[in-house]
């Protein structure tokens, strides 16, 4: 039995070496997919459509960054708005 073990253990090692191949080109080929099919024609559509998702397009312009906050005071007619 004490010859088994080692000959059990190197064909686990080896299928887990092969395992870990594949997996690695599974995970490459899904998020290439996820791309090509959702994030990819969204970007496109955005662009066709002239979006400025981050609201950068007056940064070019030496224009700031900075967006001041909604500081009004809470309420109950305010709360029912924002849900």
């Amino acid at each position: 039995m004490s010859e088994e073990q080692p000959v059990r253990r190197r064909l686990l090692d080896g299928w887990m070496a092969i395992v870990a191949r594949f997996g690695h080109v599974q995970t490459l080929v899904l998020l290439g997919l996820f791309y090509a099919l959702l994030i990819g024609p969204a970007a496109l559509v955005g662009t066709l459509a002239r979006r400025d998702f981050l609201d950068k397009r007056g940064l070019g312009r030496g224009e700031t960054a900075w967006r001041d906050a909604d500081s009004a005071a809470p309420d109950l007619e305010r709360a029912k708005l924002t849900t």
